[in-house]
């Protein structure tokens, strides 16, 4: 039986490269900023009360390198006191990286992915009949789009041949219209981190991880770092109607990042992220295992692009945010009957990975028995007060 505690090692950060993250002190009762120094998390929090400060700065990881700080304890110690199981409430533990940057999400980026939405609303939101439809859709409009570019002449073309077929679609607008889908995935303060529970919606037959590059991007528009994340998604739900967005995307525990925000410097940047390779692994009490992958350099939408889509002066965020930048990666095959596609059992094992940003591992439970997200910024704004940081 697949556990947690087999994947909370200081192997799940990258030896390479600056990462800072966030740490629950029970010392302080609060979350503390870190970087990583070799097998040490180092405590930075005098200097950056929260990760919005550290990542504001002009360079974050000049500024994070700078500062001097004391350890909280090894990463491989933390890590293994993280899962909720084996936690002791006694020492610290690893959170989700960002604290104040809302969080936010684009759909529909990659060509397979796109295609999937269209066959979940043809579908209904009912698995039996998306094998054909998949069908009908691929010999329409082919199954590799990967080089036709969001918004040009040729998808424009695409589309209007689409239209005249009558098999226009919400999804294919935003998969290579001139505007991508930004939305709000959840709430300040509400992602989980590395090692913790994540949340399915019970109300869900038909839902899938989604493993994806997440953008930290400061409130000037800058990009300034990545993480990992899982956007987990109800396909049965948000298949009924795309109205359902919200109710598909926004649970309690259903936004995972980490295991932290690697800092853009001389060993990592935007172009670093533009050709990623993302491995998913879903590990099942019952034995069975699930692989898969997702390739940045297929993205339909340059990450730059999408950032600037979110954050421009006709929507700021002074606080900064983060972006999923969509997967490649949607499951198809079947998990137990035959033409009922792939969804999660609770207790899979979820892990999202790459070797610049090392791996983002989750186990899955319903939202109604992950623990509830209690924690906002009244509490945080308190916390810092009470410890002399603001």
């Amino acid at each position: 039986m697949p556990k947690l505690s087999d994947h909370m090692t200081s192997a799940a950060i990258p030896a390479t490269g600056l990462l800072v993250g966030r740490v629950w002190n029970p010392s302080v009762h609060g979350p503390c900023v870190v970087r990583r120094d070799g097998n040490q998390l180092i405590d930075i929090t005098a200097a950056f009360p929260t990760m919005r400060d550290l990542c504001e700065c002009d360079d974050p990881a000049a500024a994070a390198q700078a500062v001097a700080g004391q350890s909280l304890g090894t990463v491989d110690a933390i890590m293994a006191n993280t899962p909720p199981e084996t936690r002791d409430a006694k020492r610290p533990w690893l959170l989700a990286p960002v604290d104040l940057q809302a969080l936010k999400a684009a759909g529909v980026t990659f060509a397979t992915s796109m295609l999937e939405r269209v066959i979940e609303e043809r579908a209904r939101g009912n698995p039996a009949a998306a094998a054909e439809i998949r069908t009908t859709i691929g010999t329409l409009i082919g199954s590799d789009l990967s080089k036709l570019r969001a918004g040009s002449a040729e998808a424009m073309e695409l589309k209007k041949v689409l239209m005249e077929k009558g098999a226009w679609s919400q999804y294919l607008e935003v998969g290579i219209g001139p505007d991508a889908e930004i939305f709000t995935k959840s709430q300040v303060l509400s992602a989980v981190g590395h090692g913790m529970e994540a949340g399915l919606n019970p109300i869900s037959t038909w839902n899938n991880p989604e493993p994806e590059v997440v953008l930290v991007v400061a409130s000037s528009g800058k990009i300034v770092g990545a993480t990992l994340g899982n956007d987990v998604n109800l396909r049965d739900v948000e298949g009924r109607s795309a109205l359902l967005l919200g109710k598909a995307k926004d649970n309690n525990a259903s936004c995972a990042l980490g295991p932290m925000i690697r800092l853009f410097d001389a060993s990592f940047s935007l172009d670093h992220v533009r050709s990623m390779q993302l491995a998913l692994r879903v590990e099942g009490e019952d034995g069975y295992v699930l692989n898969g992958a997702s390739n940045m350099s297929k993205i339909s939408r340059d990450p730059a692009d999408l950032a600037g889509q979110m954050l421009n002066k006709h929507h700021q965020y002074p606080d900064g945010a983060v972006l999923f930048l969509g997967t490649l990666f949607a499951p198809i095959e079947d998990r137990d009957a035959p033409g009922k596609g792939f969804t999660h059992k609770l207790g899979d094992i979820v892990t999202v990975s790459s070797a610049e940003l090392g791996a983002l591992t989750n186990r899955m439970t319903a939202t109604d028995k992950a623990a509830p997200w209690t924690w906002g910024a009244s509490h945080l704004m308190r916390n810092l007060a009470s410890r002399g940081l603001l």
